[in-house]
């Protein structure tokens, strides 16, 4: 066990998510109680206390022209991914990591280093729902909508709200090994490296209707009946537009292919299936997979898991109620 102690700085400001900062400041903690000697210092732009989205006051411990951390975090808030990030908020930003060892953000604080240009070339994550919101602001980034966290150099971003656990799990093993890691996951009650990515916990496919009517009106015609036959010929044939063209419109607008649209239509139709408690057999035909192997294997490369695998472990209470009448 390094004798050192590390100084981790948490960026905070008004309207920061509680749990992004409480969430991450646990692991270090924790860490501590089991040996480690990590210093968590909660910092602000000015200094100045700050209120946390759900109406807290968080108390500060200096600014940010203060601490030269080894580790520095920056919290996320609901409101960035809507609004332009404070002039002070960014400097904070760019202070801070110029000094730290390592960089990282906890779900929408991906938007606070973006804004500060330290997201310039990296590949990064955020929340889910946001994610495109963030690779438009950043577009010199590649942002990955799917992963939990990502490591990029020196660079950390995380999803959504409890993933910044997942990566300050990571950063602490990083320092002290996974056996340290393993007994502070266990304290916290879970897991040391979440199986899977963002997929198994967001919602179907969301996000505005394409701005093109033809486009539109093969999104509406995929979703109507994931199960028809949609090859590129098929799907352009029924707008009366070139391949190439209708694979320019997805690029374009929804930043992926059209087979890859089909296959993002079914399998989020797959997992409502699932969740409705059909078997794995019944979901991959309502679904329009060709058969069960083919769902198996897009569960296999977005999840990491199986659908019998997904379906256990996101079954909800109603099923599990019914399970014991």
């Amino acid at each position: 066990m390094a004798s050192a102690t590390r100084r981790v700085a948490i960026l905070v400001h008004d309207g920061v998510n509680l749990l992004d900062v409480a969430g991450p400041a646990e692991v270090f903690a924790e860490a501590n109680r089991l040996g480690a000697r990590y210093k968590i210092l909660l910092v602000s732009p000015s200094g100045a206390d700050v209120t946390s989205s759900v109406g807290f006051r968080i108390s500060v411990d200096t600014a940010a022209t203060e601490p030269a951390p080894g580790t520095f975090l920056v919290a996320g808030a609901d409101r960035y991914p809507r609004t332009p990030v404070p002039r002070d908020l960014i400097e904070a930003a760019r202070t801070l990591a110029g000094r730290a060892d390592r960089v990282a953000s906890i779900c929408t604080g991906a938007f606070i280093l973006g804004a500060a240009g330290l997201l310039e070339g990296k590949r990064a994550t955020t929340h889910w729902k946001v994610a495109h919101e963030l690779a438009a602001r950043c577009p010199a980034s590649r942002v990955e909508p799917d992963a939990i966290y990502v490591r990029d150099g020196t660079t950390y971003t995380s999803a959504g709200v409890t993933a910044g656990i997942d990566l300050a799990l990571a950063l602490v093993e990083e320092d002290h090994g996974p056996d340290l890691t393993r007994d502070v996951a266990r304290a916290l009650v879970v897991h040391m490296q979440r199986s899977g990515g963002q997929s198994q916990f967001s919602a179907p496919l969301q996000g505005p209707p394409p701005r093109s009517p033809s486009l539109r009106r093969i999104t509406d015609l995929i979703t109507a009946n994931p199960g028809g036959n949609h090859s590129l010929g098929e799907l352009a044939k029924q707008v009366n537009v070139s391949t190439r063209h209708l694979t320019r419109l997805f690029h374009d607008e929804l930043s992926t292919t059209p087979a890859r649209y089909v296959e993002m239509i079914r399998f989020d139709m797959a997992k409502a299936l699932l969740d409705q408690g059909h078997t794995a057999t019944q979901t991959a035909s309502l679904a329009g997979f060709p058969n069960y192997e083919s769902m198996r294997r897009v569960f296999a490369r977005k999840l990491s898991i199986s659908p019998a695998a997904y379906q256990r472990r996101f079954s909800t209470a109603r099923r599990a109620n019914e399970g014991q009448q």
